[in-house]
């Protein structure tokens, strides 16, 4: 504890961050993501100093957008909020994409944005504008608070009293308390000169009370123990993750109709489970978490277009939120079929009209309905692409016969020599990934590759698909390596991204020189644009060169330069067996490697 101060040296905005701030690690935040500025110097103080202390993990970021997405990463990961810290004006603005996924997605967030005092809004005050509200219906609450007038004479003053108020509520409603999704809490935080001070010599952070949601002992630079929140179902916490956040009972499903069901997004295995145990066809996206289990149902886009399976569907139960293929949308759009949704994000899922936004689902007892099964999981076996590569001619390398040998020779040479194409490239970063790594698609075509060829596999997978924009991918998955790595944890955190995903969030490769390097390859998939749109109705109706010019633009970056700037390890793979090889080898810090694929 420092040695007291006299009030002299000490200034209201240090005497409330601390308040807020250490009320916020009581409570369980544990990672502080802080942008550079002046009237926000009293929380990044504060925060330093805690840090000091062992208690939060920093992260500084010179981007308030990066810093926003590397929170959303971490919430992601750990179901735990992470504080993020900025100055006034569009510092604050910059928040907002990351607020809106954290919205659609239900993924925890605590947005503290510094402010001018009430006199300076609104008169053309320097780098002022009205930040209050400013993140409207996505925030959970949304709280400007009172300007600190005085020193704070200890822990029972007026004003302490209201600022640890603030804090739990925002840590409350960034939960989903009061029967709301998990999403962005906003305090928003005018003070006035002096911006910082000695901190009060009373201060004092107790995480060991009741109300602490982390395990003191935890590592701040990670809560591990707490990964995989979001996957217990529905995109959002668990009941029992977090004290006094307490769920509605779940409905009873009663047995009958021929019923299917669909993960999307941050579905995790309760989609699997719920599946397993009622004994229904499971359609999982790749970014669902639940693409593994007895009941997966491969190539399942021809098959819900079959009048015969998908056709017949008289139910569908919705866990996460389905974005990656027109027809699973236009089956839950349909007006014959009941679609009972499992809340996931901070809108609920309703394309026909009428579906039942739900909790939690549980099956009624009963015998399942094993000839509609047996249907879909024959019919998904004869859609499943093989993607295993052609076993070795053993007899032909080994054979006495010369020309039998090089025949062998050159075709083993051919198959190891062949170039990459996404399919080849989705199919080794699937297979190199394993439970105690975690996987991130950005919203580029190679998810929907992924989604269309890849089999079965339990491994935590992320995507930002709430709004399903490529904003913030490389910040989002270095939040989720940050927090799946503490305390020892093993795993290496992949992100596979397009060419254009990496630019628009190539700041995010920055990192302080003081700062941890977690464990990370975010792999490039460059075909010199974004050829997504070619794949697009846009692509058979318009000009060639308009296409190019504002849907494709191509770009001459050279991603090498990029890597070395940011101090990143490059490889350039253009093999499957060099890829497999860059996959599989040890990772000790930030790694970028760049596949060229044809357009």
């Amino acid at each position: 504890m420092p040695d007291a101060s006299p009030a002299a040296d000490r200034a209201p905005a240090t005497d409330a961050a601390a308040v807020l701030l250490g009320r916020l690690v009581e409570r369980g935040v544990r990672h502080v993501i802080v942008s550079p500025g002046s009237r926000s110097q009293a929380l990044a103080l504060v925060a330093a100093e805690l840090e000091r202390r062992g208690l939060v993990s920093l992260h500084v970021r010179i981007d308030e957008r990066v810093a926003g997405f590397t929170a959303l990463g971490i919430g992601r990961e750990s179901g735990v909020p992470a504080a993020v810290i900025c100055t006034s004006g569009t510092a604050a603005a910059n928040l907002l994409p990351a607020a809106l996924e954290a919205h659609h997605a239900g993924v925890p967030l605590l947005l503290l944005t510094s402010d001018r005092p009430p006199e300076l809004r609104g008169v053309g005050a320097n780098q002022t504008t009205r930040q209050s509200g400013m993140f409207g219906p996505s925030a959970r609450l949304s709280e400007d608070l009172p300007v600190p007038e005085s020193i704070d004479e200890g822990p029972g003053d007026d004003q302490s009293a209201t600022t640890r108020r603030a804090a739990d509520d925002a840590f409350d409603a960034a939960l989903g308390a009061g029967n709301q999704v998990p999403g962005p809490a906003h305090l928003n935080l005018p003070y006035r000169e002096p911006l910082s001070g000695e901190l009060p010599p009373w201060w004092d952070v107790d995480v060991t009370g009741p109300e602490a949601t982390v395990d003191p002992e935890v590592d701040p630079v990670s809560d591990a123990e707490m990964s995989g929140a979001l996957y217990q179902g529905g995109g959002g916490i668990g009941e029992s993750d977090v004290p006094g956040i307490v769920g509605a009972e779940p409905i009873v499903l009663e047995r009958g109709p021929r019923t299917v069901v669909v993960a999307g997004a941050d579905a995790g295995p309760a989609a699997e489970e719920f599946a397993f145990e009622g004994g229904l066809p499971l359609i999982a996206e790749i970014v669902s978490g639940a693409r593994f289990g007895r009941q997966i149902v491969h190539g399942y886009r021809s098959l819900v277009r079959d009048d015969a399976l998908g056709g017949r569907v008289e139910r569908v139960v919705v866990f996460g939120h389905p974005t990656l293929s027109r027809e699973v949308v236009a089956l839950l759009a349909r007006a014959d079929v009941e679609v009972v949704a499992v809340r996931c994000g901070g809108e609920p899922l309703n394309l026909n009209g009428a579906t039942v936004a739900v909790d939690a689902v549980v099956n009624a007892p009963g015998a399942s309905d094993r000839e509609w099964l047996g249907a879909w999981l024959r019919a998904g076996r004869d859609a499943a692409i093989d993607l295993s590569p052609p076993a070795p001619d053993a007899e032909g390398l080994s054979s006495v016969d010369p020309k039998r040998r090089l025949s062998a020779i050159s075709t083993e040479l051919d198959t190891i020599r062949a170039p990459l194409d996404r399919t080849a490239l989705v199919d080794a970063l699937w297979r190199a990934t394993w439970p105690h790594d975690r996987l991130f698609f950005a919203s580029s075509r190679l998810v929907r590759v992924a989604d269309e060829v890849l089999g079965g596999k339990r491994v935590p997978v992320h995507a930002n698909r709430g709004l399903a924009g490529i904003d913030g991918s490389i910040a989002t998955a270095f939040g989720i390596a940050i927090a799946s790595q503490g305390s020892g944890a093993p795993g290496v955190t992949r992100a596979l991204l397009g060419d254009l995903a990496t630019l628009h969030d190539i700041g995010a490769l920055l990192l302080p020189p003081r700062e941890r390097e977690p464990r990370i390859q975010v792999v490039v998939g460059n075909d010199g644009g974004g050829t997504i749109f070619d794949r697009l109705e846009v692509a058979a109706s318009a000009r060639n060169e308009d296409v190019d010019r504002v849907l494709y633009t191509p770009h001459t970056a050279r991603f090498e330069q990029l890597a070395t700037a940011f101090g990143w390890e490059y490889q350039r793979v253009t093999t499957r067996a060099a890829l497999d090889q860059a996959l599989t080898s040890p990772v000790g810090g930030r790694q970028l490697i760049e596949v060229p694929l044809e357009r």
